[in-house]
């Protein structure tokens, strides 16, 4: 995401976020780009693989990694974060039992093996021998119950969505969970960073103690810590993953400005930075010294609206603003080919996106008057569009978006603040519409959907407090439903009505984009916009 970084990560009916992410990325552009895809770049760092370099010589061993990032690390507790500064940070110290790999399909983890029972309500997992925490205590399923439970009790933003009848350790490598009635998207949310294990009992020191410097399974160990500004990492020397992580520190350093993230990029002050803006890709790609690795994403670039505001509260001026958005020439003119133009809230990445069968409001300006004519304000009004700064791509769409609205009789001016304040507005509904990005945290449609679409989630339907009956039983029908054709006629249902109602316009599917060093190797992207870090090494 350039994107102001927040993760959408889903509700408490969720699971999982969806994530609000402010990144630019999407998945299955098909574009024509030279970027390396991380398919390519790497493999895939699940288990399977992760015994063996993705390189076929002898990687090079030690050295500090100096990550740029866009917003500091405010806080590690894995059960009350939800936003992508944090998440990415957190997924790095502490693991789950089954993890997703960056094709963005389900691997055991933590776990060497896991079953799900015919009825789908009991799920069992076989721990790997010999995992370790940073402290060198053996992790056994004791503090995988420990981890599930206190889950439960915080609830959080990526609360544990599946009605849970039990957690029970049956010996210290076997978990098995019991549910009360099916729920679909459990195993895939278990893949996400809010259900990491950590020590039982927070290996007997309080809670605030221990989310300051905490123990996990992860590649890397908090060595400090600066809560606005930087956090350095050293590796965890027991870790499963045997020789790795490769490197021995991680810096995560603060860069809140895209341009200063590429000049010192190129400059050779950091080894890659997170959020590259996609106006930025081919100059980093074309460089000396530099290149971009990229990935599918599931993220939706988005514009909100507030539907207790009095104007959007009206769908006829939703639908009109829908209609005079040009979503394709906004695409193609601000992603250079490093995105897809939406007509779906979810990414073609995500299984039963319907992209290419929903019917989407389409660019047809006369229409956008006609609907405009039917609302409450036939004349138009004047309105505000809040953007955080910083974010080049987002000024660009909010002139674009300012641009479609004048075509109408629609006012818009843009309000650009900077990140922290900009999240405090929406996060109080302080605001008329505003550009954010939706974000799942895992394979898993009801990820972004319930996230959006809930009206009494963590979120309210993403902050719109968007609100139809008929969507919220579809959502819930979802998620009760076995994958299969039902499944994805109810997901259909539900995304055309709100392409229909739009309490968001979805405008694209950026990519993931990291700007890297030529001398960087092994960097793993992963579709949530994370990377993994235990493969990388730095070429002298």
């Amino acid at each position: 995401m350039s994107y102001f970084n927040v993760s959408v990560k889903k509700p408490v009916l969720l699971g999982a976020i969806a994530v609000l992410l402010l990144m630019v990325i999407a998945g299955c552009s098909g574009s024509n780009n030279k970027a390396a895809s991380n398919k390519d770049a790497q493999e895939s760092a699940s288990p399977a693989t992760a015994t063996q370099s993705p390189q076929a010589a002898e990687p090079a061993v030690g050295g500090t990694f100096v990550y740029g990032r866009p917003a500091s690390v405010t806080s590690l507790d894995l059960h009350n974060q939800i936003t992508s500064n944090n998440a990415f940070a957190i997924d790095k110290v502490f693991e789950s039992l089954v993890a997703f790999d960056s094709k963005g399909e389900i691997v055991d983890w933590l776990a060497k093996s896991h079953s799900i029972s015919e009825d789908g309500l009991t799920y069992t997992f076989e721990l790997r021998d010999g995992v370790k925490f940073s402290n060198g205590t053996d992790v056994t399923a004791e503090d995988a119950v420990f981890s599930l439970e206190r889950h439960l009790k915080v609830g959080g933003p990526l609360a544990i969505s599946a009605k849970v009848g039990t957690i029970k350790a049956q010996d210290n490598k076997t978990l098995v969970i019991t549910l009360k009635e099916p729920y679909t998207p459990f195993i895939s949310e278990l893949s996400n960073f809010s259900n990491g294990i950590l020590p039982n009992n927070f290996g007997g020191v309080s809670e605030e103690e221990f989310f300051k410097k905490p123990i996990g399974t992860g590649p890397f160990v908090v060595e400090s810590w600066d809560t606005a500004g930087d956090l350095t990492f050293t590796k965890n020397k027991f870790y499963w993953q045997e020789g790795k992580p490769y490197i021995d520190k991680l810096v995560y350093k603060l860069i809140e400005d895209d341009s200063q993230a590429i000049n010192q990029l190129k400059a050779g002050e950091v080894n890659a930075i997170e959020s590259l803006a996609l106006q930025n890709a081919n100059e980093i790609k074309d460089g000396a010294d530099t290149k971009v690795i990229t990935n599918g994403s599931w993220v939706t670039e988005q514009l909100f609206f507030n539907t207790l505001d009095e104007h959007f509260s009206d769908v006829h001026v939703r639908r009109a603003l829908a209609l005079a958005l040009d979503r394709e020439g906004l695409t193609k003119a601000l992603t250079f080919g490093y995105a897809q133009t939406a007509n779906s809230l979810l990414p073609t990445t995500i299984p039963y996106n319907s992209n290419e069968t929903i019917k989407a409001l389409n660019f047809n300006v006369e229409a956008a008057k006609e609907e405009l004519a039917k609302s409450a304000f036939p004349n138009g009004f004047t309105t505000k569009l809040l953007v955080a700064s910083g974010n080049s791509t987002r000024a660009q769409e909010a002139q674009i978006i300012q641009a479609a609205g004048q075509t109408i009789g629609i006012t818009i001016e843009i309000e650009s603040i900077e990140l922290a304040t900009f999240r405090e507005r929406f996060f109080a509904y302080d605001f008329a519409a505003m550009l954010n990005s939706g974000q799942a945290d895992s394979p898993e449609a009801n990820s972004i959907i319930a996230f959006q679409t809930d009206p009494e989630g963590f979120s309210k339907s993403y902050w719109t407090h968007y609100t139809n009956d008929e969507v919220t039983k579809l959502l819930y029908e979802g998620q009760k439903t076995a994958d299969g054709d039902a499944r994805a006629q109810i997901y259909t249902k539900l995304l055309q009505t709100l392409a229909d109602e739009v309490p968001y316009i979805p405008l694209y599917y950026p990519d993931v984009l990291k700007g890297i060093r030529s001398s960087v190797d092994g960097l793993v992207v992963l579709p949530n916009g994370s990377a993994r870090f235990e493969d990388v090494h730095i070429s002298q």
